[in-house]
């Protein structure tokens, strides 16, 4: 029986010596360690991200447009006195009015505007419900709709096209120059 007693002594002093190691290799209360050379250096720093500018809306309904839109409207007057609200508006949008006050049946009509994403959203979704065609282009969603004036078959439509809280929106009667929404799109997020 003394067996045991030994036994119970020597099970009880590996204990303490296996704590009494481990303890050893605790830092001090209140020490911090300090990284090594070779931590420090392999740590990624963190690199400046660049800046994309805001997209600005236009002050100018010609200098928006390229030199092959602007051909093709040459010298349809554009902002007459006669149209109403024109131009750069005190809300930083602007509305472009192309169109002879004499034929009242060729017009071009764009406004461009602020409106953030929700609204733009539920704005497009509610055109596609009503036979708009949308799509995806230029990193923007765009719809679109022509159809025929009656009694006078006159072509007619509207497109609108959203992106980074920007909504251009053109309404035409016989007078949709090719390439008009692109030559804005281009301008306003160029870069």
């Amino acid at each position: 029986m003394t067996r045991r007693p030994i036994a119970r002594s020597w099970a009880a002093a590996s204990v303490l010596a296996c704590v009494t190691i481990l303890a050893a290799c605790l830092p001090e209360p209140g020490a911090t360690p300090s990284p090594t050379a070779s931590a420090a250096s392999a740590t990624p720093s963190a690199s400046p991200t660049p800046t994309v500018a805001a997209a600005k809306i236009p002050t100018d309904c010609r200098e928006m447009l390229d030199a092959g839109v602007l051909a093709e409207l040459g010298d349809i007057p554009l902002n007459g006195s006669s149209v109403g609200a024109s131009g750069a508006q005190p809300d930083g949008s602007l509305i472009c009015v192309w169109g002879d006050p004499a034929v009242d049946t060729s017009h071009l009509v764009t406004t461009i505007a602020f409106m953030s994403r929700g609204p733009a959203l539920d704005m497009l979704n509610g055109l596609a419900a009503e036979g708009y065609s949308c799509y995806r282009p230029d990193g923007g969603t765009r719809c679109e709709k022509t159809w025929f004036s009656e009694p006078d078959l006159l072509p007619q439509g509207r497109t609108l096209f959203w992106r980074e809280d920007i909504m251009i929106d053109s309404s035409f009667s016989d007078l949709a120059p090719t390439g008009y929404t692109a030559a804005i799109v281009a301008s306003i997020f160029a870069g």
